[in-house]
Parts: C-alpha cells; structure tokens; sequence
C-alpha cells in the first residue's frame, strides 16, 4: 500500500482498481470538460493570506449546516452509481460519514437503496431527489425517506435533461452497462472489485428497480430512466416538493444571482452554488467563481452551501472564506471509495479535515464558519484572501 497524503493518491489508486466505464463515470464532465477543469484550476487564482504571532490553540472546525451539527463544515455529495465505485458503496460512505460527524447524501440514482442504507448505517443521512414525470414515484420516495427519518432533502434543480458526456458514451455506459469486448477485458485487470461485486447482491439501481410497474431489472430500468427527468420542471414544483417533504430542504444546482433569489422566495432552508460537477452545462462558470455574487445576493436571507472542484481542506477554506457555510464533497470521496473502499472514504475525510485545520492555522483563525457570538473568535472570512485585480473581477469582488 503507497503512502497517502493526498487526494490525488487516492484519485490514482482509484483509477488503478476501479472498470474504466465506472472511473470515468465519475472523474469526467460534460463535452468539451472546459467547466469541469475550471472548477478544480478557477481554486489556483486564490492565494492566501499568512499571519504569524498569533495563537493557534483552541481552533475548531465544528459548525452546523441546515441545523445539524457537523465535525467540520463538509457533506458527502450525491453521487450516482456509488455501488459500482465499490461494491455495497453507498453504504460504506454512509457509515464513514457517520464515524466521522458529516452527512451523508444519497442519490435517487443509488445502487444501495434508501431502507438498505437505513437498515445498514445508524446516523440519519440525507436524500437527494430527481423531479422525474412520474409524480406518484417522487410522492414514494419522498415517503420512503421519511420512514428512512432521512434529516434534509436535497433537490437537484440542474438535471431537467442530461448533459451530454462523451466518455460515458464511449465507454457504452448505459443501464445495463454494454459488456463489450475491451470492458471485459479491462474489467479482467480489476480482480478486486470483481470479486466485491460478486460477492454482493446490490447491483442495480435501489431506489427505482422494484419500486416502478414494469421495472424489475437493469434491462427494463433504461427505457423508463430514458424518458423520466422532466424538463417541465417549475418554482411550482418546488413548492409541491417542499410542502410534501415538510423537513429541511436544500436546492442544488443554483449558478445565478437570479435563480438564488427564486431559491430564498421558494422558502427552501439552504442552496448550493452548483454546475453539476461541470456534467451539465459545458462553458458555465467554475462554481468557486459564482459563490461570492451569490452570498452578496442572498446570503443573508438564506444558507448558502458550496459544490464543486474540492480536492482539498484548502478548496474548503477558500469556499468558507468567500461565504459559503458549508460545502460538498464528490469525486473527492469517491476517489477514496474506488481506492480503499469505507477506510478510503475515512481516509478522504481525514485529509480533508487536516489540511482544513492546519491552513486555518496559518491564515490566523480559529474557527471555520463564525458563530453567534463573534466577540471572541477569529472566524474564516474574505480578509484570508488575497486575490489580483482580475481574479476579484473574475469571482465578482471589484468593487
């Protein structure tokens, strides 16, 4: 086992051990991938301000996001196909989350249904939902995480058609997956991960093949999946969805100060600053660049969270410091999961949390997000920035 000091050791070990179709599910955007680049190369045009004599002791990176007290202000993202980055997926990250005191968030596109995480994992975790055509399947699974006592829900905003993502169509992913001759034969070199799947019963997707007249295989499941995300999708819709769901309710996949201002008028207790992981709309801004105008629009009428290109406790202390109150990791963890299956997932987390820790320290902080009595602490903020003339004009803070 190479030593691992970070999330690029775990991106590669990763790619050593998980089906190509799979890896590059995951660490790929869409078309061209200019947005998906930016996200992570839009975080090198911040640089950071040291300070020196100043007392490092007591930091904290204890916060709460929508309410629920976190270890640090990072959530584990929604993330389709978890289950097949390593068998039993999305229930190894939902119990790392949990071990380590952050949410864990799962896709309606899980391969671990909601009641087999429930059943599986002891900390509530978070449900993130699809406006599908199928309103009497959203009215169900809108339910079953509420038997799940799932503690937020997270309602993907950006996917009312799919981006077009050119190594998944090259790699024939599809539901069922295309074993074609060459996915064969490099499955073939992933020893590990074929025996994981055998030895599993979850290879298909929960949350949907059993639960829909008609769909009770991955043969049958790509037909209805195919017709199913509605590009009708309204304000209207949600506010049904807030007022069925009746708990606390985050919107992702916000990257306009207009779209953020419709998200306070929806009565949702949170946003995230989202493109997607850069899978949708190819030549959008990074969401690192649309943070800050979004938290000077609303960020004191609303929660705003972050998603999008962190690869490090350095990209969180950036996100925070531009305003967000919390953020979101993706491929980070899934780089984990691919490597080291949970203990990967734990071993993410734990980068994350020390390279947080230790540039709080340096920058002359002690705490991550600031509380309700600021007297006495040193919380993140802009003044940890520093930023040219063009990068402030770029991440919307010219003045």
């Amino acid at each position: 086992m190479p030593v691992i000091t970070n999330i690029e050791d775990l991106r590669v070990l990763a790619q050593r051990r998980v089906p190509r179709m799979f890896y590059d599910y995951a660490d790929s955007g869409a078309w061209t991938e200019q947005t998906y680049r930016a996200n992570t190369t839009d975080f090198e045009k911040i640089r950071l301000r040291q300070r020196v004599a100043v007392d490092m002791e007591g930091r904290s990176l204890a916060s709460k996001m929508v309410g629920q007290d976190v270890a640090m202000p990072v959530a584990l993202a929604p993330t389709g196909l978890t289950g097949m980055q390593h068998a039993d997926g999305e229930i190894l990250a939902a119990r790392a989350a949990a071990a380590f005191g952050v949410p864990f968030t799962l896709s309606t596109m899980s391969i671990c249904s909601i009641e087999d995480v429930a059943a599986n994992t002891s900390a509530p975790f978070w449900f993130q939902l699809y406006v599908l055509r199928d309103r009497g399947f959203i009215e169900r699974l809108i339910a079953r995480a509420k038997a799940a006592k799932c503690s937020a829900l997270v309602l993907t905003l950006d996917l009312q058609i799919l981006g077009q993502r050119h190594k998944d169509l090259k790699n024939g992913l599809s539901a069922p997956p295309k074993l074609t001759l060459g996915n064969i034969v490099n499955m073939m070199t992933k020893p590990g991960w074929c025996m994981g799947m055998l030895g599993t019963r979850r290879r298909q997707f929960g949350n949907i093949v059993g639960h829909v007249t008609g769909v009770d295989d991955m043969s049958s499941l790509s037909s209805w999946t195919a017709s199913q995300f509605d590009p009708r999708l309204s304000w209207d819709d949600v506010k049904w969805i807030k007022d069925l769901w009746g708990g606390k309710l985050i919107l992702k996949g916000i990257l306009d100060e207009e779209d953020a201002v419709k998200a306070v008028a929806s009565g949702a207790d949170a946003l995230i600053v989202s493109n997607h992981g850069g899978r949708q709309l190819d030549g959008a801004l990074s969401s690192i660049a649309k943070l800050a105008p979004i938290v000077d629009a609303v960020g004191d009428r609303i929660e705003v969270h972050f998603d999008g290109g962190i690869r490090s406790g350095q990209d969180v202390l950036k996100a925070l410091s531009l305003g967000a109150k919390g953020t979101y990791i993706g491929r980070a963890f899934l780089y984990g999961l691919g490597a080291m299956g949970e203990a990967g997932v734990t071993k993410a987390l734990e980068i994350i949390r020390k390279e947080l820790d230790v540039t709080m320290a340096f920058c002359g902080k002690n705490r991550a997000v600031a509380g309700q009595d600021r007297a006495n602490e040193r919380a993140l903020g802009r003044d940890n920035l520093i930023l040219s003339d063009e990068a402030k004009r770029e991440f919307g803070l010219a003045k």
